[in-house]
């Protein structure tokens, strides 16, 4: 299948609007729309659902969002040359796609989504994991999206589904799977993407729970979290110092040994420690 749709390819489009990928922008496209389909499928059933998508490029990922039934899709793009590229998808696909030329980071979306609504992005580089934080620390929960169904690099990727023990556990796993269930659903080498970058690439599927996986207080979690990880190789005791002035009672009394080290703590034992520093 070299299409999902009448539109042309996508190498087509991308030398009829000249749209060669500017690094400045942290754009990598994917121009195989049979591997952008199968992206589009890994974000569930989305014929009842609203889906974000932030960096379309030319357009690769939106066409499998439209093509999987999306039954709308926002997409948010910071680079003027793709407009006419997705307008002549728009046009295809008669009022499902809605364009907004800006900075994702700067651009509200919520006033132009209707729920349930999922997030579907190959993120550019230089903001993915920003991006990704805001999601997940709302200030109320459960939030926004049912979903987020997001490429990464893949050493992001494992940071946001590794567990204890591993050097890539840290900030971001705990911040992730407190709150939502994370899985990598698919694997990119380089030259799936034009131009290729120089490492690999993943797509992590995140499902929003109802409630935090364990109690917590979510201001005093990301504060010790942070702490903890900014200096992993201290003990808990010297790294959470600034924490609280007896913090080794503290994590005594939440069942941490004051000698162990931030990777070696699971995410419950941080959401004990983060309810034991909220008592007086």
């Amino acid at each position: 299948m070299s299409s999902i749709d009448t539109l042309p390819p996508l190498r087509q489009v991308i030398n009829d609007y000249d749209l060669q990928a500017r690094k400045s922008l942290g754009q990598n496209f994917l121009l195989d729309l049979n591997l952008t389909a199968k992206i589009a499928r890994q974000a569930g059933d989305l014929r009842q659902c609203d889906v974000l998508e932030i960096g379309p490029g030319p357009g690769g990922l939106t066409r499998g969002l439209l093509a999987e039934g999306a039954r709308r899709v926002l997409a948010i793009e910071k680079d003027s040359r793709c407009i006419p590229a997705l307008n002549q998808i728009a046009a295809a696909y008669d009022g499902r796609l809605q364009i907004i030329e800006g900075d994702a980071l700067e651009v509200d979306p919520l006033a132009h989504l209707t729920p349930p609504i999922r997030v579907a992005a190959n993120l550019p580089y230089n903001i993915g994991t920003e991006l990704l934080v805001r999601w997940l620390t709302p200030q109320d929960w459960p939030p926004f999206w049912q979903s987020l169904t997001l490429m990464f690099q893949r050493e992001v990727a494992e940071r946001i589904v590794a567990q204890p023990g591993s050097k890539a556990y840290g900030r971001l796993a705990i911040l992730a799977q407190w709150r939502a269930d994370a899985k990598i659903v698919l694997n990119l080498p380089p030259e799936a993407f034009t131009p290729p970058p120089k490492v690999s690439s993943a797509v992590v599927h995140l499902t929003a729970l109802p409630a935090p996986r364990f109690p917590a207080d979510a201001a005093i979690l990301s504060r010790i979290v942070a702490a903890a990880f900014n200096q992993r190789r201290k003990m808990l005791r010297a790294a959470l110092k600034g924490t609280a002035p007896d913090i080794e009672d503290r994590l005594t009394a939440a069942g941490i040994k004051p000698t162990d080290r931030a990777e070696q703590i699971p995410l419950e034992g941080f959401c004990a420690l983060a309810r034991e520093i909220a008592k007086p």
